[in-house]
């Protein structure tokens, strides 16, 4: 089933474009032109993926990310003629998955929405299958206890350590960003000065290294995320 995606953005001109161009690869596209109905489009019907400009009337791209992530946790990639660094912190720190400055080339939206894509609809397709056990060496997960082990003896996690190993483990050796994890994991928009996901992972990787000590497992990549490996 081709993946859907919903295009917010009110120049009817550059939407059609990109519509007609993502079309043809082979996508079902949604247009909105204003924020509010964008947003009442996004929480009420169901999106792969959704791209959405940061100047929009009735209601500012974003209001509505951060309105959105109250309800869904769609990926978001920001489409904006704001480029400044402060632009692209507000994104993310809204709950934005990705972020891309017109004008842009079409190639490299391509790219970045396969990229999300590939790993949105991963996850979602390992969710339903969930109760299959995951296993890395000697790790053992079962998603459906939500336990996880090491050469049969148990590792006693948090909820949200255990939800965040296994989103790791399942993308190994791919970085996942803060964002990302953010809104996976913890359930909320990501913030710069919040640190409670380093946190999680800090306590994470210390029980690790109780049962595996030779290896680092998780790894930190400055300026990303973080990756299992």
């Amino acid at each position: 089933m081709p993946a859907r995606i919903l295009l917010i953005e009110d120049d009817q001109t550059v939407s059609d474009s990109l519509a007609d161009a993502l079309r043809t690869r082979g996508y079902q596209v949604r247009q909105c032109f204003d924020g509010r109905d964008g947003l009442l489009t996004a929480i009420n019907q169901s999106f792969h993926l959704i791209l959405l400009d940061k100047l929009l009337p009735s209601l500012d791209g974003l209001d509505v990310l951060q309105r959105l992530r109250k309800y869904r946790e769609t990926p978001v990639i920001m489409l904006t003629a704001c480029g400044a660094e402060q632009d692209r912190i507000d994104g993310f720190s809204g709950g934005a998955d990705d972020y891309l400055a017109k004008p842009f080339n079409m190639t490299e939206l391509q790219l970045r929405i396969k990229a999300l894509l590939r790993r949105s609809m991963r996850y979602s397709n390992d969710m339903q299958t969930s109760d299959n056990h995951l296993s890395d060496g000697g790790l053992e997960l079962d998603p459906r206890q939500q336990q996880a082990c090491y050469n049969n003896v148990q590792i006693n996690l948090t909820p949200i350590e255990y939800t965040l190993l296994e989103l790791l483990l399942r993308h190994r050796d791919e970085v996942l960003s803060k964002p990302y994890l953010y809104q996976m994991v913890l359930k909320k928009p990501f913030s710069r000065y919040d640190r409670s996901l380093d946190m999680h992972v800090s306590n994470l990787r210390a029980k690790l290294v109780k049962v595996v000590p030779e290896q680092k497992l998780i790894k930190t990549v400055h300026g990303k995320g973080y990756c299992y490996q």
